[in-house]
């Protein structure tokens, strides 16, 4: 059973999941500042630039929008070469163009646009002019991939391209294809307001932090949603009736004096998570550092000695299964994206090493972000990725030092 605790105050809403009541996603916005992930545009292009193969588009925000080359190719629509054409071949300066974010901006970098479109919906992802039909590969029935992937294909029109959601699996017919016209008719919306507005402007945006997470989350009999707000519990309830029609939305709302996220111990468990060290069931620990290129994450041993009769290889790969666990957690709790080297503690036995490796996987098959178990390196560490759509979670509530800038030490010279 899931519980997705949401919690108002002023103009910020933060939601934490909790699955069995631990908690496995974290997010915040603020009503008035709304991310931009997902978003459609009708942008200018400002600049080309052939070296780098990219283009920076104009979408209104205070940085350009960056725009590869393979984010503009569509290969199955058009004959192209096997050597990628030049950028400039592509597009031109003061060319008009409807972008969708890929990513937000992060630091000093703009969003990262795409053409490749994608609308999410409950029971699917419609993609516009991608020109195929994929299956969720969490669906494990081989009957039931077949039946949905043979639905799409009969539902496309033209080059509309579909990803048949893992929620979808036993899902009927009807629900599918009124998923897929309530799409379409929001591409549509899209495209008749990009003929009519200047550039640049926004035409669309993804909806709110709760929706989106109750669309893709959700499951109808078992999961329910906590919250400290009336008028927002409408809301859900009427969202969950739309999307979960003939089911009794299961909304409660928070009315004890105690803050919400105190009275379900989120609070406690975000301190704790949130920490540079974090400590392990058994009595390890692990501590994750974060530099520009990627994030680093040390497993110890700690106070885990073992049980009786333990060797050292098994006290050792006993921490490292837990840790491989609660790192998989934390990744999707802190969001945590881009490059990751785990250096778990050192394993004589490869069987041991490849245990290791298969539970992280394992545990990450729950992520709803692509990662990916790159494997061991000569050095013992192990390397992964997880797709990098946003900062961090912690981002937006700490400041690094204006003193030691984050690293937790202040240069002292030795003339004084």
């Amino acid at each position: 059973m899931k519980q997705m605790i949401v919690h108002n105050e002023h103009n910020l809403m933060q939601m934490a999941l909790l699955e069995e009541g631990k908690a496995v996603e974290f997010t915040a916005e603020r009503t008035r500042e709304r991310g931009l992930l997902g978003s459609f545009f009708k942008g200018r292009v400002v600049n080309v630039l052939p070296g780098m193969q990219a283009a920076f588009v104009d979408i209104g925000q205070k940085k350009n929008a960056f725009l590869y080359v393979d984010d503009v190719l569509h290969p199955h629509l058009e004959k192209q070469p096997k050597i990628k054409p030049s950028i400039s071949e592509l597009l031109r300066p003061g060319q008009e163009i409807i972008v969708q974010v890929l990513k937000e901006p992060v630091g000093s970098k703009g969003a990262r646009v795409t053409t490749h479109y994608s609308l999410p919906g409950r029971w699917l992802v419609y993609m516009p002019v991608a020109g195929y039909v994929a299956v969720s590969k969490k669906i494990a029935r081989e009957s039931d991939r077949s039946r949905l992937k043979a639905l799409g294909e009969q539902l496309c029109r033209d080059e509309e391209g579909l990803i048949i959601r893992t929620v979808s699996a036993e899902e009927q017919h009807e629900a599918i294809q009124t998923d897929l016209e309530t799409l379409r008719s929001q591409w549509l919306l899209i495209r008749e307001k990009a003929d009519s507005l200047p550039s640049p402007s926004l035409l669309h945006r993804d909806q709110s932090m709760i929706q989106r997470v109750i669309r893709d989350v959700y499951a109808p009999g078992s999961d329910e949603v906590i919250t400290d707000s009336e008028a927002q519990a409408q809301v859900i309830r009427t969202l969950l009736e739309e999307i979960c029609p003939g089911d009794e939305p299961r909304v409660r709302v928070h009315s004890g004096t105690e803050s919400i996220f105190d009275a379900y111990g989120v609070q406690e468990q975000l301190n704790k998570d949130f920490a540079r060290k974090v400590w392990l069931p058994g009595g390890g620990y692990i501590v994750i550092d974060h530099t520009e290129a990627l994030t680093v994450i040390d497993v110890n041993t700690g106070k885990y000695t073992g049980s009786g009769g333990d060797s050292l290889e098994e006290t050792v790969t006993e921490t490292n299964m837990q840790a491989a666990v609660e790192i998989a957690r934390l990744m999707r709790l802190r969001d945590i994206g881009g490059m990751i080297i785990v250096d778990f503690i050192d394993m004589e036995e490869a069987a041991n090493r490849h245990e290791v490796a298969a539970a992280l996987e394992q545990e990450l098959r729950k992520d709803r972000t692509k990662a990916f178990v790159l494997g061991w390196t000569k050095l013992g560490l192990l390397e992964l990725t997880r797709k990098k759509v946003r900062e961090e979670s912690t981002l937006p509530y700490v400041e690094a030092c204006s003193s030691c800038h984050g690293t937790g030490k202040r240069y002292i010279s030795p003339l004084h």
